[in-house]
């Protein structure tokens, strides 16, 4: 007689897949993940003994089962090695809704974060650079301003917006040489991200010309179509190490499971201007006895700084936190 299903021995022990070989997640779709392994693409699907840990670009990963990437070959991701960066973000900045409850991984593995936004059509909105600089400190992973299309605007209003913060930047024109730029790329895994219509993809495929990244076009409003539609982790050509990962344009980057003080340490020119706040201070409007609008008036940031974190402050309180001419 054959055993019945409870009757089956159960084990807890799971195979050591001591053969796995290691990979690196260079796209997701639909539950497939394209893998690196030595050079060649292959395709997995997650192991079951996964459970729920997700699997996104920029995963270095084990692999077993049919590692040799041949047509119609299937992998099997057993293990998802320790990430040294996660870049995150939510729908929305108030967790107590469902879209700021709903955290999003951007990217693993990211050494630089590279905030793309043009000098003009459409305009800078320091908003967005300032969300992707928290989560940039938040995750520790260095920020990169690429400012684009130099050629129709002078990047001096930006960067007197973050002449405090000592923030790195290159500058691009559709002509432009990319040398500074390929070199701050070299030996690291940079994620890039902007809104849509900044030139993103048109810079991506001037790095990478076999990248072929979807290009729109911007609307007569200034706002830009989405057009990559999913991460993508791509190798500049002659450099085995450096890669850079081209993510969807966003229109907002929220930030709503961003601790408070992270959110302050995302503006480092205002982190002083605290010392003097009573205990417990919010650093709100509401609070009168706040130090950082004499920090402020005293010349120390640009107010356009501690109006753009009270700003952030409002969003994570319920508010829309996107009035002002910059807005995310």
């Amino acid at each position: 007689m054959r055993p019945s299903k409870s009757s089956r021995p159960r084990t807890r022990t799971r195979p050591k897949h001591e053969d796995a070989v290691e990979g690196f997640v260079i796209a997701v779709d639909r539950g497939r993940y394209t893998c690196m392994v030595d050079d060649a693409p292959l395709t997995a699907m997650r192991a079951r003994e996964l459970g729920r840990k997700s699997v996104v670009v920029g995963d270095r990963v084990a692999l077993v089962g049919d590692v040799t990437g041949s047509a119609g070959s299937l992998a099997r991701i057993v293990r998802i090695g320790e990430r040294t960066s996660v870049l995150r973000r939510t729908a929305d900045d108030d967790d107590t809704t469902a879209e700021g409850r709903l955290e999003r991984v951007v990217v693993a593995n990211a050494d630089q974060l590279v905030i793309v936004s043009a000098l003009a059509d459409p305009p800078p909105r320091t908003g967005f650079i300032d969300r992707c600089l928290v989560a940039a400190y938040d995750a520790d992973i260095t920020p990169l301003l690429c400012l684009t299309k130099a050629d129709l605007a002078g990047p001096a209003d930006v960067l007197g917006y973050y002449a405090e913060l000592d923030l790195p930047y290159v500058l691009s024109a559709p002509d432009g040489d990319l040398g500074a730029l390929r070199e701050v790329l070299a030996g690291r895994v940079s994620v890039m991200v902007g809104h849509s219509g900044v030139g993103k993809s048109t810079l991506v495929n001037r790095l990478v010309p076999d990248a072929d990244r979807a290009v729109g076009v911007v609307s007569a409003v200034g706002k830009g179509r989405h057009t990559s539609t999913s991460a993508v982790a791509l190798r500049l050509p002659g450099r085995t190490e450096s890669w850079i990962i081209d993510t969807p344009g966003v229109r907002s980057f929220g930030l709503a499971l961003v601790s408070a003080e992270s959110l302050l340490h995302g503006f480092p020119d205002l982190v002083e201007g605290t010392v003097d706040c009573p205990p417990n201070c919010e650093h709100t409007e509401a609070d009168p006895e706040c130090a950082l609008p004499a920090w402020v008036a005293a010349g120390h940031a640009d107010v356009r700084r501690l109006e753009s974190y009270r700003r952030l402050l409002a969003s994570r309180s319920g508010g829309d936190g996107l009035e002002g001419p910059d807005r995310g």
